[in-house]
């Protein structure tokens, strides 16, 4: 039987359950097409953000580094795609991305704070998970490449959280990231039927 890794990491309330990491473990092709929307979904985040907050200098030049990243990692996982012959395709969503969107408040600076905390815990979840990939996969080089993904991971959420407390009261960003977390933690309280990053 396979176990998560007994870790915590900050910001998530709950651990990744072990019927993703086994669901995931037996459909790697589709989790593999699923993380490469993810790496073009977090660039494109952080590229909007630039574009809402222009005036927003230590924002600006934090996602520049972010969405590069992102970018170049998918650009990895479509090499990785292409070596596996798989063609890139669509793929429903789970709800988990959406639900999380619902929560971000339309006005500002609400939303400013809730878009950043948003992505810090997508990032958040991605760093745990790919850690699980990384260390259970049953094939090396794909293993060694999850692995290799984490410290970004770490970074990108670091980066989010270090942005947050920048524009907002660290009492204030605590408050939302307590509320903010407990939804993202509900939505993956069931597990989405088709295997995703985030499901």
């Amino acid at each position: 039987m396979i176990s998560p890794i007994p870790v915590t990491i900050r910001f998530l309330q709950q651990p990744t359950s072990q019927a993703w990491l086994t669901q995931a473990l037996t459909n790697l092709n589709t989790v593999l097409l699923d993380h490469s929307h993810c790496e073009r979904k977090a660039a494109g985040v952080a590229l909007n953000l630039m574009f809402r907050y222009p005036s927003s200098t230590k924002l600006v030049r934090s996602l520049t580094a972010i969405a590069r990243e992102e970018l170049e990692h998918f650009e990895q996982v479509n090499q990785i795609l292409e070596q596996r012959g798989i063609s890139l395709r669509s793929l429903s969503p789970p709800p988990y991305g959406a639900g999380l969107n619902k929560q971000i408040r339309v006005q500002e600076p609400d939303r400013m704070l809730d878009s950043l905390l948003v992505s810090a815990l997508i990032e958040a979840r991605s760093h745990e998970r790919l850690g699980l990939l990384g260390a259970h996969c049953p094939e090396p080089d794909l293993a060694k490449f999850y692995r290799g993904l984490m410290a970004s991971e770490a970074r990108h959420y670091g980066a989010y959280w270090v942005l947050a407390t920048t524009y907002f009261e660290p009492s204030i960003v605590h408050q939302r990231l307590e509320e903010l977390a407990a939804v993202e933690s509900q939505l993956l309280s069931t597990l989405h039927p088709e295997p995703r990053i985030h499901s």
